[in-house]
């Protein structure tokens, strides 16, 4: 793991997702060519054709996974071998896939790692407790990340990182961590490195700006109901 990325620090999400403004072919190759002008060691994008073309874009490392609904399941972060195979196919250097305590998620990704690593490509672990970061080292995972804290019911429900995930991993594992989920600011990123953390994911702060935007906005709102609705100046 450590020879896929020469350095820690920041990896950019690049995703948009079916109905978003940005979800146009080939634009999020675009993101990740600024994402790594910007700096970034790394990217991690969703989907077989994303993955292609942001291989094709920059230097950088590429983690991959696929996000498909299956009904009934909650899993949808690379849930079957078959997604397995398709970022494969489309270059992943790693192929991120959910590793919660859900669904016997625990039991049934084991012949997903044993593919990838039979294929030469590294495994990263989205989990969401302190136990399924664990477990998912144990099981063969080669990074884990800390994507899935606030995303199942038992794991904090909270506005910002989970940080106090990030100290307890990082005292405990083995293999690199990295910190990923509503990281909003330089200054929560430079934390989660301080907590433990060798690399940082980013997305929407970065790479999607109907979020971005939504920041902003909510922000402005509470103060004009706050005020009144009546700035200095009016």
């Amino acid at each position: 793991m450590n020879s896929i990325f020469p350095r820690s620090g920041l990896i950019v999400s690049c995703q948009a997702l079916p109905g978003e403004p940005l979800h146009v072919p080939g634009l999020m190759a675009r993101m990740a060519e600024a994402a790594e002008q910007g700096g970034a060691i790394g990217i991690r994008a969703n989907g077989p054709d994303d993955i292609r073309d942001i291989k094709a874009a920059v230097r950088l490392p590429v983690i991959g996974l696929l996000k498909r609904d299956i009904p009934g399941s909650d899993i949808y972060i690379t849930p079957e071998l078959i997604d397995v195979q398709a970022i494969i196919a489309a270059g992943a250097d790693i192929v991120a896939m959910d590793m919660t305590n859900r669904e016997d998620r625990l039991e049934r990704v084991v012949p997903l790692i044993r593919y990838c690593h039979e294929a030469g490509v590294a495994v990263m672990a989205d989990i969401s407790t302190v136990e399924e970061g664990l477990l998912a080292e144990e099981l063969g995972a080669d990074l884990i990340s800390t994507t899935m804290s606030g995303y199942t019911s038992y794991s904090p429900q909270q506005e910002g990182p989970d940080l106090e995930l990030v100290r307890r991993l990082a005292e405990r594992l083995k293999k690199p961590l990295a910190a990923e989920g509503r990281i909003w600011s330089p200054a929560e990123a430079e934390a989660a490195l301080a907590a433990g953390a060798r690399y940082v994911v980013v997305g929407g702060a970065i790479t999607r700006p109907q979020l971005i935007t939504r920041k902003f906005a909510d922000r402005l709102d509470q103060w004009l109901r706050a005020t009144s609705g009546h700035p200095k100046g009016d």
